[in-house]
C-alpha cells in the first residue's frame, strides 16, 4: 500500500488513520504491518466499502479535505474492490536504528555474513557481498548500474537489495544506494 508523501506526513503527525484503495486482492490484513516511510503502521482493519458510504469524516482522517476530493481519486482507478483500511502509526521502521548501530562484535559479523552466505546459496551464485563492494563504491549508484555489473536482470537484483537493506547494511537514496554506517562497519570501511 503506497502513500503520497503528503499523506506519509499527515501519518507520521497521527491525523492520518484510515485509507481507501480499489484492489483485486487485498494487500494487507487486519492484525499485520506495514512499513512505510513514516513509521510502522499496525492494521486494524479492512472490509469492503461502498462509495455511498463514504463520510466526510472518512475522507478526513484518509487526508483528503472534502468527500469529493477523496471519491474523485477512487474514481480515477475504477478497477476492483474499494476496501477501508484503518490503521495506526505503531513506531519508527525499525530498520532506521538497526543501520545505524555499527558497532558490530564477532558475533553480529559472523550472523551477517552466514545471511549474505545464505543469500548466495539461495540464489545458486556469489551476489550479496559484491553488491555491498559496488554499493560501497559510490553513494548514489544505481540498480540499473549494479545489475550490468554483477550480470543480473534489475528488478530481481532490487529484490535482492531489499534483503540488505533488511539486515541495516544499505540505504535508499532518492536515487540510487549507498551503504548504511553497519554496512561500512561490516565491510570493515569505517
Amino acid at each position: 500500500m503506497l502513500f503520497r508523501k503528503a499523506i506519509l506526513e499527515q501519518i507520521a503527525k497521527g491525523d492520518v488513520t484510515l485509507a481507501f484503495r480499489r484492489w483485486t486482492k487485498p494487500t494487507v490484513k487486519a492484525g499485520g504491518s506495514l512499513r512505510t516511510a513514516a513509521g510502522v503502521l499496525s492494521i486494524d482493519a479492512i472490509e469492503t466499502a461502498d462509495p455511498a458510504d463514504v463520510s466526510a469524516e472518512d475522507a478526513r482522517r484518509a487526508g483528503f479535505p472534502t468527500r469529493e476530493a477523496l471519491l474523485a481519486e477512487l474514481e480515477s482507478r475504477p478497477e476492483g474492490t474499494l476496501y477501508r483500511i484503518a490503521f495506526r502509526r505503531a513506531g519508527d521502521d525499525p530498520r532506521l536504528s538497526l543501520r545505524d548501530d555499527a558497532a558490530l562484535g564477532k558475533a553480529d559479523r559472523a550472523a551477517i555474513a552466514a545471511r549474505l552466505a545464505r543469500f548466495d546459496e539461495t540464489a545458486g551464485q556469489p551476489w550479496a557481498e559484491p553488491t555491498l563492494r559496488l554499493i560501497a563504491s559510490r553513494d548514489g549508484i544505481t540498480a540499473a548500474e549494479i545489475a550490468e555489473r554483477v550480470g543480473m536482470d534489475k528488478l530481481k537484483l532490487k529484490g535482492r537489495i531489499r534483503k540488505l537493506k533488511e539486515l541495516g547494511l544499505t540505504e535508499s537514496l532518492a536515487v540510487g544506494y549507498r551503504l548504511s554506517p553497519r554496512g561500512r562497519s561490516f565491510l570493515g570501511q569505517v
